[in-house]
């Protein structure tokens, strides 16, 4: 069996890639083969390989990369990553081409069921064939010289490429506040910059508050197990999520992760259990106090957190229970 994935912005180092290569990786160890192709951008492929069936990630670019095509695929799914189904989907001019993919889609597989029931209220007719797959972990080779933390300091880690529905401004505006009455807190930025006027906002603050917050830029994806080994807590601050690697991946190490209330995160996350959800600055300060304060809470919810991960996050689950997908389909088209 052959499975083309595409995936939007690839090789860009964004969630979607992240996601595409775990998945691409987990079903190779189960004899699948894969390949990965750009669905938009300069790398965008113009043509699809030959393959048994075709995996589009983001609904919306997906059916953008279906119109500039010569020759449409025999068969795909869709895998609804979070910005076609909390934003797309409800946007005049995006919408119809949401519903086109998704109805031409043999399966639609998004992340949680909160993900399914939102979906299934905006387009009752897919019922039947949207498929709620948590995300898997990725796994990340142990340690980093040039990675390490100040001693004595508690660390904040703040992963996400720099664009305005991340809100990466808030949090360090917010945490400035909590800075004047804990000199010993730090916090790191990760990731590349994907749109420029809000990366000059961003690293405007980063200059302003350079005794404490720090830009480490784009890293190769296979350093995040560094930077996670030297956080003491992992920051989600987005307006709209999927369901953010990151945020597994921190969960996976045993970190507490204090994260914006919205779907996608929400689902992820049991407040005060695996961490903990804010809907506004107040709450994301108390919260954060609360991480700072108590060590013994801190590790409790971390080790909750780790637990979860494992439960329910599985790289390997994830790519057998695509491939019982892809199996089901395969066969009903023979």
């Amino acid at each position: 069996m052959k499975i083309v994935l595409a995936a939007p912005n690839y090789p860009q180092p964004r969630g979607n890639t992240v996601t595409v290569r775990r998945i691409a990786a987990n079903l190779e160890k189960l004899g699948v083969e894969t390949e990965i192709v750009a669905a938009t951008g300069s790398h965008r492929a113009h043509s699809l390989p030959p393959a048994d069936l075709v995996h589009g990630f983001h609904a919306y670019y997906f059916h953008q990369f279906l119109q500039q095509l010569g020759q449409q695929p025999d068969a795909y799914i869709i895998t609804m990553t979070g910005t076609d189904l909390n934003v797309d989907l409800y946007h005049p001019e995006k919408r119809s081409g949401v519903l086109e993919a998704l109805a031409g889609a043999k399966a639609i597989h998004v992340f949680d069921e909160a993900a399914k029931e939102a979906l299934l209220k905006e387009a009752p007719q897919f019922d039947g064939k949207v498929f709620p797959i948590p995300q898997g972990a990725g796994e990340f080779p142990s340690g980093h010289p040039e990675i390490r933390k100040e001693a004595g300091t508690f660390l904040f880690v703040l992963p996400a490429g720099i664009r305005k529905v991340k809100n990466i401004p808030f949090a360090i505006s917010a945490l400035a506040k909590l800075h004047a009455e804990f000199p010993q807190l730090r916090l790191w930025l990760v990731g590349p910059v994907l749109e420029e006027a809000e990366a000059e906002t961003v690293l405007r603050l980063v200059e302003q508050h350079a005794g404490w917050v720090r830009y480490l830029g784009e890293l190769p994806h296979e350093e995040m197990g560094a930077v996670y080994e030297n956080a003491d807590a992992v920051l989600n601050s987005s307006l709209s999520e999927g369901q953010p690697a990151a945020i597994t991946e921190a969960m996976g190490y045993g970190l507490p992760v204090l994260v914006s209330d919205v779907p996608g995160n929400s689902g992820m996350v049991e407040n005060g259990r695996t961490g903990y959800l804010y809907k506004d600055e107040e709450e994301f300060l108390h919260f954060a106090r609360a991480l700072m304060d108590n060590g013994d809470a801190r590790r409790q919810i971390g080790q909750q957190a780790k637990q979860y991960a494992a439960d329910r996050h599985s790289a390997s689950c994830e790519a057998e229970a695509l491939l019982e997908i892809y199996r089901s389909i395969l066969q009903q088209e023979r």
